[in-house]
C-alpha cells in the first residue's frame, strides 16, 4: 500500500514559517498536542501513538520534518535519514550542547496556530529521539504548557562527556522554562530506558538537577520493552508493550497532556 495510507484518517496541510514549509497531519478534536516524530520519520508506530492521543479527546498535529510520511522503520531507512539530517539539513542541531535546533522556531509557530484554532489551556508537545528535546526548547512559546521528552538523544554523544551531560536547549530557553514552571505551575515529563546509551545517565541527571521536582522522570528497564530491531530505546513506539510499565508510561503521557491542556 502507499505509505501515506496509514495517515488516511488525517487532514493534511502545508505549514510555512520563516524559511521552512513542512506537511502537517491533523486529527481529532479538543486542545492541541504536537507529536514530533523520531528518526527515521513519521512512521506507523508514531501514527499509532498520535491516534491514541486523538482518541483521548485531543487534536493531534503531526509535522513531517524528515523522512517519508507513513513509511515503516527499517535499518537502511533509519541510517539514510540520519545521515541526511546530519549532513544536509541546517535546521537541525546534532552536535552542540546548550543550543536548540533552528526548526524549533517553526514548531513554536505551529503551536501558536494550533492553540488559536483548538483552544484549551494550551498546547502539549512531545519530541522523540532525534527530536526528543524539542518540546523543552518550545517552552519559550507561551501556548506550550505540556512538554514531554521521550528518549531525548541530542546532542549526539560520540565520546564527549560535555555532550553526554548536555541537552539541546539554550540557557535562555532553559531559564524561560524554569520560570514558567514556577510561575504557572507547569512541569516537564521525561521518558527513557535506563540502559539506553543514546540517552546517557549524565544527561538524565542534568535534567533532574536543572528542574528538580518539576521534572517527572519515568525510567524503564529492558524487560519492560517489546522486542524490536534495536536495543530498548523508543518508549512510545517501537518498544511499547501493550501491558506493564511500558504501557503505563504511554498512558501517563496521554494523561499529562489531558491535565495540562484541559482536555
Amino acid at each position: 500500500m502507499a505509505y501515506e495510507d496509514v495517515l488516511s484518517s488525517y487532514e493534511k496541510f502545508e505549514f510555512t514559517y520563516g524559511p521552512w514549509t513542512r506537511p502537517v497531519y491533523r486529527k481529532g478534536s479538543g486542545p492541541a498536542v504536537i507529536v514530533i516524530h523520531e528518526m527515521p520519520g513519521l512512521h506507523p508506530l508514531v501514527v499509532r501513538f498520535a491516534d491514541r492521543v486523538a482518541e483521548a479527546g485531543m487534536t493531534v498535529f503531526c509535522p513531517s520534518l524528515f523522512g517519508k510520511p507513513g513509511k515503516p522503520v527499517s535499518r537502511g531507512y533509519a541510517l539514510t535519514t540520519m545521515l541526511g539530517a546530519i549532513c544536509i539539513h541546517r535546521e537541525f542541531n546534532v552536535w552542540s550542547s546548550d543550543k536548540s535546533s533552528p526548526i524549533v522556531d517553526w514548531l513554536r509557530a505551529l503551536a501558536r496556530q494550533a492553540h488559536a484554532e483548538c483552544g484549551g489551556k494550551g498546547v502539549g508537545a512531545v519530541g522523540m529521539c532525534f527530536t526528543g528535546g524539542f518540546a523543552l526548547a518550545m517552552m519559550t512559546e507561551p501556548a506550550v504548557v505540556a512538554p514531554v521528552l521521550s528518549q531525548p538523544s541530542m546532542p549526539a554523544v560520540a565520546g564527549s562527556e560535555r555532550r553526554a551531560a548536555g541537552f539541546d536547549a539554550s540557557p535562555a530557553e532553559v531559564a524561560c522554562a524554569r520560570r514558567r514552571f514556577d510561575e504557572e505551575g507547569l512541569s516537564l515529563l521525561g521518558l527513557r530506558y535506563k540502559s539506553d546509551v543514546l540517552v546517557p545517565d549524565a544527561r538524565w541527571e542534568t535534567y533532574k538537577r536543572t528542574f528538580g521536582d518539576k521534572f517527572e522522570s519515568i525510567e524503564l528497564s529492558d524487560e519492560d520493552a517489546a522486542p524490536a530491531m534495536i536495543p530498548p530505546h523508543s518508549v512510545l513506539t517501537l518498544h511499547l508493550k501493550e501491558d506493564g510499565p511500558s504501557k503505563a508510561a504511554e498512558q501517563r503521557t496521554i494523561q499529562f497532556f489531558k491535565e495540562r491542556t484541559g482536555a
